[in-house]
Formats: structure tokens, C-alpha cells, sequence
């Protein structure tokens, strides 16, 4: 491993340095949602090896925060790991959808609820080992009501709680799904910042 304390992060030389090329792609599977793939790179020294990786549409995430301090939270059951998990609103873009646009209809479908206001709060990358996912974050406030729209495979429980309390669970490791972690937390640091209105954080 080669270090340069003087390298800044994300500069072109260290990119150089450190980029792999594709060579060859072989698509492995087409699913529903995802597109797997076999890549053979060339590495940073001329040598090859491969990659197996995810194709993924991207995803939005949203906290929505109520004039009272709280926020809604859903459970769901999680198949790959068979277990129920405490998540933010969430889910994948449709094709052409804009991030901000999937936040606000998932939000809405998850919860029943829409958005006079939504601001984005950040973004990240959950899985880079392994697929390009990229997931959006928002936070949204001004709620109403609208009527409960669900997908007819989804199946989850609202929870309300203060933001601050949902922050202690993370700590105490009572929230454990990464993008809810991430998504929490990108929002409380910009609500410290810009929050129109307190919430106890």
C-alpha cells in the first residue's frame, strides 16, 4: 500500500493511480430489480482481475419531520436477513424518475402522508464493494394526510417517535438498517443547520 500524506483524496493523480479499467463485461443475471455482472479489470499496475457487481436504479430516502419533534419511522420484514427492521421511507427510482420525485411518491405510499416541503440532505453509496446503488436523502415537513397507498407486496406498521429518541436508538444499536442510519443522521445535521423549526435535537 502506497501513502501520501500530501495527496488530496480525490484529486486526478490519485484517480490515475488508482482507477481500474474495464476490459470485459459479461451480464450473469436479469432480475426484476437488479442486473448482475462478471467484469474483467485492468489494475493500477497493468495486471487483471475481475468483478462481480450489482447494477442498481439508485433509491431515495426521506425523515419525515412533524411540528411536534417527532418523525415516522416503518417496520417491515426483510427477507434476505428474515428479520423485522425500523426503516425510513424509502425506495428505488422508476426509469426517468427524478430523486426528488421518488421521495415524495414513496414517502407518500409508505406513510399516507405528502410534503409541503422537502430539501435534500445528502446522498451515499451503501454497498460499494459490491453495486453501484446510490441512495438520495431528503428530510420533509409541512405533512397532510392524504390516504394510504401501498404497493400490493408491501406490507408495513408507522411508527412514530421523536427525532432525538430515534437518534439514541442508533447509538444503542435498536435501528441497525445502514440506509436508515445514514439517512438519520444526514438529517439531523442539516435540521441543526437549516431546520425551520425546533424539534429538540
Amino acid at each position: 500500500m502506497q501513502t501520501n500524506e500530501n495527496d488530496k483524496p480525490f484529486s486526478k493523480e490519485v484517480e490515475k493511480k488508482l482507477s481500474e479499467k474495464e476490459v470485459h463485461s459479461r451480464h450473469q443475471f436479469d432480475g426484476r430489480l437488479l442486473q448482475v455482472y462478471t467484469d474483467e479489470v485492468e489494475l493500477p499496475d497493468g495486471s487483471r482481475s475481475t468483478r462481480d457487481w450489482i447494477r442498481h436504479p439508485g433509491a431515495s430516502a426521506v425523515v419525515p419531520v412533524f411540528h411536534d419533534g417527532t418523525i415516522l419511522l416503518v417496520k417491515q420484514f426483510r427477507y434476505p436477513p428474515r428479520k423485522l427492521f425500523l426503516e425510513v421511507p424509502a425506495g428505488k427510482l422508476d426509469p426517468g424518475e427524478s430523486p426528488e420525485s421518488a421521495a415524495r411518491r414513496e414517502f407518500t405510499e409508505e406513510s399516507g402522508y405528502s410534503a409541503g416541503n422537502i430539501n435534500k440532505t445528502g446522498e451515499f453509496y451503501p454497498a460499494i464493494g459490491y453495486a453501484d446503488e446510490i441512495i438520495h436523502t431528503y428530510v420533509a415537513w409541512n405533512l397532510s394526510e392524504k390516504g394510504k397507498r401501498e404497493e400490493p407486496d408491501e406490507f408495513l406498521i408507522k411508527y412514530r417517535i421523536p427525532f432525538s429518541e430515534a437518534l439514541k436508538m442508533i447509538a444503542k444499536g435498536d435501528i441497525q438498517d445502514g440506509k436508515t442510519i445514514c439517512t438519520l443522521v444526514l438529517a439531523a445535521n442539516w435540521w441543526r443547520e437549516n431546520g425551520p423549526f425546533p424539534v429538540g435535537l
